[in-house]
Formats: structure tokens, sequence, C-alpha cells
């Protein structure tokens, strides 16, 4: 499974974006989202979209964390990082930072696409891919983002 993974659009979205992201299996946001019009645009790609609330939106509509088991992997979507990992997950997908992340807490890998439209620290702005298979390693790529 090929997953696009985005975060912290901030009510905004590289309009190229949707074209690279386009033949994702699923596209999953993690949070920050704060207009409904960037998850709509997100979901005229027609690939099921998974979003998880972050600290500056405000649909209730949409889950604090999401937990989901996609080829035998257990993962643990969110917005803001938890200090230790949940328990059974195997990888936490989160945003908050605007920073690449890729490291091992606890046994469980932390994963961060950064931000879009706002990263953090010099980074640059990104989104990734994620590739989960059973039985095979991990896939995952930082990608730097259209510009606007």
């Amino acid at each position: 499974m090929r997953i696009a993974v985005i975060a912290d659009t901030h009510d905004r979205l590289p309009p190229a974006l949707l074209g690279r992201i386009g033949g994702a299996d699923e596209i999953w946001h993690l949070g920050d989202v704060t207009a409904p019009t960037v998850l709509a645009a997100i979901e005229t790609t027609g690939r099921p979209v998974r979003v998880v609330r972050g600290n500056c939106d405000d649909c209730d509509d949409w889950p604090i964390t999401l937990d989901l088991e996609i080829e035998g992997f257990r993962v643990h979507l969110t917005h803001i990082p938890p200090s230790k990992p949940p328990p059974r997950a195997e990888i936490v997908l989160h945003g908050h930072t605007n920073i690449p992340r890729d490291e091992i807490v606890g046994g469980v890998r932390f994963l961060n696409p950064g931000c879009i439209t706002r990263p953090n620290r010099g980074a640059p702005a990104s989104y990734a891919w994620l590739e989960l298979e059973r039985g095979k390693p991990i896939g995952w790529r930082v990608i730097p983002a259209p510009v606007f």
C-alpha cells in the first residue's frame, strides 16, 4: 500500500500537490488542515482520505487519533506527537512540529512528513510517501513540496 502523508497545510495547498499525490492508495492528513476546503480539494483526487484533528482545527467530526492495522502494521495517527509510544503501535505518524522526522522511540518508529506551508527550523516544505507491504520493511520518503 502506497500512502501520501501530509500535515499542517494551514488552510493552503499547493495546486501541483494534488497531481503528485493522486496516484496514492490512500491520503493521510495529520492535522492542522484549518479549512475544510483544503480537505475537499484533497478528496477531489478520488483517493480515500483519512484525517486527524490538529490543535488549529475546529472540525469536531475529525478524530484526535486514529489507530489502524494495515498490511500487518499497527499504525497510530495523531497531530501532536506523544511523549511515549502508544500501546501496541509499531508506527506513529504525526504533524505539529513542522519538521520531518524518522526516529525510533521505545522501539516504535515515529514519522512526520514535515509541513507543506510553514516549515520550521530551516526544514524545506515537504510531504511524504509511506509504503507498507506485509513482511517487508517500512518504506518512508520525505519529498520537497511543490511551490505555490
